[in-house]
């Protein structure tokens, strides 16, 4: 008998042939709904799909045959399961009925059993359609191809969804049984192996198993796929394997531009540092040039020059023809030594790392042949690197404005806002200026970019020339 609760719908003119359906079904619990002719049973199903339904051969309006074919032809009405009654004398109207699309039929006059019994079966029938339509569309929307497929090492398909053709570019009714082709031929060749293993290691343990592979598309393409799957274990011993295939080709591909990209930034980041660690081997080599001449040669010209001034002042009155030349090697020996103070300065001043940027620009400008002005400067000092950065920056700048541009006034401005530091140097010069390679601001940009920083340089013709670099400072 079917279960209680069934949905049916009763489609007689007669009423004779409507009590004879309608007593036992409702007298089982089902609930019943009715209608006298083909046209109104259309209109009910449209209202609420039953669970099966009931229906005479012989309509008004509407016969039993137009009936079935247009619910066939109605795409929301297609799981509907029709039983068609007909008279037990006619037995080409049976024939006649499943061919136009009937699921099945009931000679008159039937037994209550027996109607109850093809309910019961209809309703099956009709929940296993409904069932499969829930998974065809599952299948259809899941974004990969759902399968079940022997554990052999074709992997012979029983079913595939139809996503493999855009996966694989093959039709699924290609590896059906092997039709066409095994799905372990499009397995690229280096990875057959390796696949097969881990597929037979996880059956063997009776554990699901998760894989990355290539395979070939039929476009000649390559494609890589993410296989979930397991084992299925059946009645009679059958074994199948059930899962899903995923297209991740575009995932992999993100995966290696990141991976490239990672590289990448790891091979700047190592430039980077080991440009800075050659600023900084060059910046201690020019403290201790500077320190060596300082403590060394310029330190020997001066007590040398002591020993002239002592000899003059000896040979004045014993030698007086010999005093004015060693008087005239005294002085070019002190302009020597002048000249060595400013290229040791120029090496490295000792006032920047003694007391700080501000006070060596200061004392920078004091020797320039211009006027030159120190506007915005911080209080305190900047991480070392970032004085000397800015220093050779300011120095080359004011050169730069003093030999090439010409110009008449030079302002100097120094700052520290929001953990980054700048200076600017503006010249009222003839404008022009480039970092070009080869320039000593091309080389200045070098040290800003080692400190993560950037160069400007803004200068055009006539209207003078502005460098300003800014730079990280924490």
């Amino acid at each position: 008998m079917p279960e209680p609760g069934a949905d049916i719908l009763v489609v007689a003119g007669s009423k004779l042939v409507l009590s004879a359906v309608r007593v036992p079904l409702e007298a089982a619990g089902h609930r019943v709904r009715v209608a006298a002719d083909g046209a109104a049973a259309l209109t009910a199903l449209k209202r609420q799909l039953p669970d099966v339904v009931v229906a005479e051969w012989e309509l008004p309006r509407l016969d039993g045959r137009g009936f079935c074919q247009a619910v066939r032809a109605d795409g929301e009405l297609l799981g509907t399961h029709l039983i068609v009654m007909t008279s037990a004398g006619c037995k080409q109207c049976a024939a006649d009925a499943l061919e136009a699309g009937a699921d099945d039929y009931l000679a008159t006059p039937f037994e209550r059993t027996e109607l109850l019994v093809r309910v019961r079966a209809g309703r099956q029938t009709a929940q296993l359609r409904a069932s499969e339509a829930r998974l065809q569309a599952l299948m259809a929307n899941v974004p990969g191809a759902i399968y079940r497929c022997a554990p052999d090492r074709d992997w012979t398909m029983e079913l595939i969804s139809d996503e493999i053709e855009r996966i694989s570019g093959y039709p699924p009714g290609d590896f059906i049984d092997n039709a066409v082709r095994t799905f372990a031929s499009i397995i690229h060749p280096d990875d057959r192996e390796r696949v097969e293993d881990a597929v037979f290691e996880a059956c063997g343990a009776n554990r699901p198993f998760v894989l990355e592979y290539r395979i070939h598309r039929a476009d000649s393409d390559e494609r890589w796929v993410l296989e979930r799957g397991q084992l299925v274990h059946g009645t009679n011993g059958r074994t199948w394997l059930d899962g899903a295939i995923f297209d991740i080709s575009a995932r992999r591909q993100a995966e290696e531009e990141r991976r490239k990209r990672e590289a990448e930034q790891a091979r700047v980041a190592e430039l980077r540092a080991s440009r800075t660690r050659i600023i900084e081997a060059a910046d201690a080599a020019r403290r201790r040039i500077e320190r060596d001449l300082h403590d060394g040669a310029q330190q020997r010209f001066v007590a040398v020059a002591l020993q002239l001034r002592l000899l003059v002042s000896q040979l004045e009155d014993s030698a007086p023809t010999l005093a004015p030349l060693i008087k005239e090697t005294l002085d070019e020996l002190q302009y020597a030594i002048d000249e060595l103070r400013e290229l040791a300065r120029g090496i490295h001043p000792v006032l920047l790392s003694e007391r700080g940027l501000v006070r060596a620009v200061e004392a920078l400008l004091r020797r320039m042949p211009m006027a030159v002005k120190l506007g915005e400067a911080p209080v305190e000092r900047l991480p070392k690197p970032v004085e000397v950065a800015f220093y050779y920056l300011i120095a080359e700048s004011l050169t730069n404005a003093c030999k090439h541009a010409d110009a008449s006034a030079v302002t100097v401005d120094i700052g520290q806002t929001e953990g980054r530091a700048w200076v600017a140097v503006a010249d009222d010069g003839v404008g022009g200026a480039t970092a070009n390679e080869g320039s000593g601001l091309s080389q200045l940009a070098d040290r800003i970019e080692a400190l993560d920083g950037t160069l400007t340089v803004l200068s055009p013709p006539g209207e003078g020339t502005t460098v300003r670099a800014e730079v990280a400072c924490a």
